[in-house]
């Protein structure tokens, strides 16, 4: 990439060897029951309700984490989400249950700003942060849950977006307005999710089996 984009020269032949092989590997994807489950074993309304919006609404971490109450649109239904990936904005569709649950965890603290505020030494510095609950401490208590709830896939909190986008493909989400969703700036980042859907997997073992049926 060096040589090639940066330098614009060819990639010398003896170091043709040193280049190394480009991977390509599917995400772990969680069923909407696992998810469900994993969130219901998340201690902290914090913690499960940012974990919640985080699936709900296809955030990646620091997203769901930087949500301000100034973006929150309970009006058209969406959420502002600022400087994402690349510096940019975007709205994502903010579903009723998820506002209902933002609202809650906001009377939790009534912080002036921050929805995920920190707490602090005590846990009564919420009203009063600076800075946004910890990214250290939301992954510690979704490996918590992920352990409690006896999933045994090998998920992270970015499984969850991942998640998020497969279910809406399954439930019928066309690919343009999923990229918009996910912040994608180009839609090959989100064609793999096709990949990953049983509904798709289901139809086109379907579509083999009658075409091979005779055999």
């Amino acid at each position: 990439m060096f040589w090639e984009k940066t330098l614009r020269r060819t990639w010398p032949a003896e170091l043709e060897l040193a280049r190394a092989n480009p991977e390509f590997k599917l995400p772990v994807i969680l069923s909407a029951n696992e998810v469900r489950r994993i969130l219901g074993f998340v201690k902290g309304l914090d913690h499960r309700v940012c974990l919640t919006a985080i699936y709900s609404c296809g955030l990646r971490l620091g997203e769901g984490l930087r949500l301000q109450v100034g973006d929150i649109d309970s009006q058209r239904m969406f959420l502002h989400i600022r400087g994402g990936k690349g510096n940019k904005d975007r709205y994502v569709p903010l579903p009723q249950r998820t506002l209902e649950l933002l609202r809650q965890q906001w009377k939790s603290h009534r912080h002036s700003t921050l929805l995920f505020p920190a707490k602090g030494r005590g846990g009564i510095g919420a009203p009063t942060a600076k800075e946004p609950i910890s990214r250290t401490a939301l992954q510690g208590a979704f490996r918590i849950a992920l352990k409690a709830s006896g999933v045994t896939k090998r998920a992270h909190i970015h499984t969850l977006r991942h998640s998020y986008a497969t279910h809406l493909l399954e439930q019928g989400e066309n690919l343009r307005q999923l990229q918009v969703n996910l912040g994608h700036r180009s839609p090959i980042a989100t064609v793999i999710y096709t990949h990953l859907t049983t509904l798709c997997q289901t139809q086109h073992q379907q579509r083999i089996n009658k075409f091979m049926g005779d055999l």
